[in-house]
Parts: structure tokens; sequence; C-alpha cells
């Protein structure tokens, strides 16, 4: 349990995440759009960095668009503390962008304090965690677990190469492998995020301490049928993509209960069907499907039901189809260790609190396997996020922000 009498400033954390907010808000919906190498995000980092700068911090920003402030010596392993700065289209105010904002108010209260560090700190505002283009960009560069090949074939949903995107922003995509973080020099990865559900909400709690984040696989499916006249052909001789994709959706629940578990999460998020009009048979329909469980096991069961599923609805509407992979994450538990140094800080601070799953990936977890990685939650107001309406009450943003603080100087003293 750390001694030191240091705490956040309330309003200066208050500031800067509305001065964060600032770029790429919809005065219209009340959404915020940051998605990874838009204009807006691009605005946000280099605004950012510049922030870092007038702290006195040393200041780097990598090929991925990663942006990273040290305090404290530079030869010893770094205690690692941020998010990211990329929203989805029409996001909140608070998913990411609060993560940062707090390891930048930890570094600041710890700087004003004069503390001695054995450890530098490094705030670090990751790029692209929404997985515009498919994964988790920022943090798999830091920690070296970019595929051969991925970044050159990796687009969107509408279709832009992530390497086009890239050079657009002035970021070099030939040079994400050369970015990459020597092993063992960071100590640590902390991360503070909304929970994005209602467990903590419900339960009255304003901490939750999360043990394992659940794996997630991205599919692109695509059904091809016959467009035809919607008058004329009779309903047993159509070849209907969006039939087939609407047995397919309503056959999702049968399979999470036959073979899931309490923590399976399928969703298909982008549909597309053409020739999309009133009066004709759709020909065509493309579609994601996202599949997401704390067992690696258990996802492999839900993909091959959920395969198996598609071939016979497929024969049943006379259709063809194509699966593609486009992004797998893996199941993660999250290092036990730090996961007791913030219930023991939690502890101390007199926090409620829980140990919990993440049914959404974070960067956290994509650094487990570089360096012990740990993750805290604060409550989501009605389980709401990706959309204008999340919120998280500013107390227990207070209560998470010290827990981050106390935790840091823990390890860094």
């Amino acid at each position: 349990m750390t001694n030191h009498r240091v705490h956040i400033r309330s309003e200066r954390l208050k500031s800067l995440l509305g001065a964060i907010n600032q770029f790429g808000f919809n005065a219209t919906t009340g959404g915020y759009n940051r998605p990874g190498f838009s204009h807006a995000d691009k605005q946000v980092r280099d605004w950012f960095a510049t922030q870092l700068t007038k702290d006195g911090l040393m200041v780097t920003q990598d090929a991925a668009g990663n942006v990273f402030g040290r305090l404290g010596p530079i030869d010893t392993p770094c205690i690692m503390v941020g998010s990211h700065l990329d929203t989805v289209p029409e996001g909140g105010a608070f998913d990411g962008a609060l993560g940062v904002a707090i390891g930048l108010e930890c570094i600041r209260s710890i700087k004003e304090k004069g503390i001695a560090l054995r450890h530098p700190i490094v705030v670090a505002a990751t790029s692209d965690e929404e997985g515009r283009f498919g994964g988790m960009l920022g943090s798999q560069t830091i920690s070296g677990q970019l595929a051969q090949g991925w970044t050159e074939e990796a687009e969107d949903a509408d279709g832009i190469k992530l390497t086009d995107a890239m050079r657009h922003q002035g970021y070099d995509p030939d040079a994400l492998q050369l970015s990459a973080w020597p092993f063992g020099s960071i100590k640590a990865f902390l991360e503070l995020h909304v929970e994005q559900g209602p467990m903590l909400e419900t339960a009255t709690q304003s901490i939750g301490i999360v043990e394992g984040v659940s794996g997630v696989l991205v599919l692109s499916i695509d059904l091809d049928g016959v467009a035809n006249h919607s008058g004329t052909t009779p309903m047993e001789l159509r070849s209907d993509a969006f039939a087939g994709l609407a047995q397919i959706a309503a056959g999702i629940p049968d399979m999470i209960r036959e073979i899931g578990t309490d923590q399976s999460r399928i969703t298909i998020g982008k549909v597309a069907i053409e020739p999309n009009f009133p009066h004709t048979i759709p020909g065509h329909a493309s579609f994601t499907v996202i599949i997401r469980d704390l067992s690696s096991d258990v996802m492999g069961l839900l993909r091959a039901k959920l395969t198996e599923n598609v071939d016979k609805v497929c024969e049943q509407h006379r259709l063809t189809h194509r699966i593609e992979e486009r992004s797998y994450i893996a199941p993660t538990l999250l290092d036990p260790a730090l996961r007791a140094t913030f219930l023991t800080e939690a502890k101390a601070l007199g926090l409620e609190h829980q140990i919990m799953p993440s049914g959404a990936g974070h960067d956290a977890q994509t650094m487990q396997a570089f360096c012990p990685s740990g993750l805290i939650f604060v409550p989501s107001k009605d389980g709401i996020s990706h959309a204008p309406e999340e919120w998280t009450d500013w107390p227990d943003i207070e209560k998470g922000a010290q827990l981050m603080l106390n935790t840091i100087l823990q390890l860094a003293t």
C-alpha cells in the first residue's frame, strides 16, 4: 500500500478531458467522431503531443500514431499508463479518452510533488484501438504483434486500405515493424476504462478490477443469390440473399444457448444488401459477424456452429457464400500480481469494488502478451457506450483516477 500523499486534481482532469473532446465533436448529435486515421484523430494526437511537451515530458510519436510522454529516468523499464484517443463514429466522451486523460493527470500530480521515481512513467495514447481496420494497431505495434503482411491487406468496412489512410495523415506504414518496443522495456501496462456495461452500476460499485478480457473474432460473410422481380417470382423459387441473412441472424440465440457461455456474444453489426430496391429480391447480402468469449475453445465451437448454420441456410435458399476471417484477438487473462495491487490499493482507499471480466476488447488485452498488464473499470450509466449518451458520474471518475495514481506510485517508487 502506498503512503504517498499525492492526490489527483479533479478540475484539471475535467478540463483536460473536455479539451480532448473538442476534436471530432458533432454538436447536432452530441457524438464524437475520431475514427482511426481520420483528420480529427490526427488533430487530437498532434494536440496531445503538444500538451505533453508543455508539461516538460520527453515526447515521441511512432509510425502508428501512438503518442508517448515520459517522466523520470530513461535507463530502467517504465510503467506505461493510458488508453486510446480514437472513437467509433458518433461515439461517447469517455471511451478511451478518459484513460488517456487520467494517465496524464497522474503524471502531472506526481511531477508537481517532485516525487523521485525508480521507474519512469509513460503516458500512452494509442491509435486505432476501436479496430476501424480490424485490429488494435497501436498496442499491436508497441508490443511487436503485427502479423507479417497484415498491414498491407487490412481495410475498413468501406474498403479503404489501412496503408492509404495512414499515408493520407502523414504516417509511414512501412515503418510499423520498426516501432515495436524492446522486450523488457515496459515493466507494467495499466489502463483505466469505462465499463461499457451495466454490472458496476447495478451493484452500486465504483471500481471493477478486470481479471480477463474476451477474445474477438471478426468474420465477413457474403451471400449470393439471384436478384429478381418481387412480384413475379414465386416464394418457393427465390434465391433471396436477405432471407438467408435473416435466418442466420435468427439462429444466433439458440446457438449460444446450445454451446455458448454466459460470456458469449455474437453480433451482426454491419449489413449491406443489393440491389437494395423495394421491388427487387436482394441478390447479394454482405455482413460482419463478431464472436466474443473468455474461452478460445468456446469461440472455436461457436465459429464452427455458425459455419454449419450458414451452410444449411444457403442450401435451403439456393445461395452460395464466402466466409472470411478479418481479424482474431485471443481471450486474455490479465496479470494476477497487478490485479492484486489494484485490489490492495482499492481496499486502502475504501472503494466498493468487484473483480470482473471484460466483454469488450482493450489495449491491456494486447499488451499482456508483451508485459504484465492491468485494467480497471469505472461505471457506465445504464451500461451505455459507443453512443452519445455514454456517461460516467464524476465522483466515480475521481475514485478511479486516485486508484490509478496510487497504483502507479506503488509500482514506480
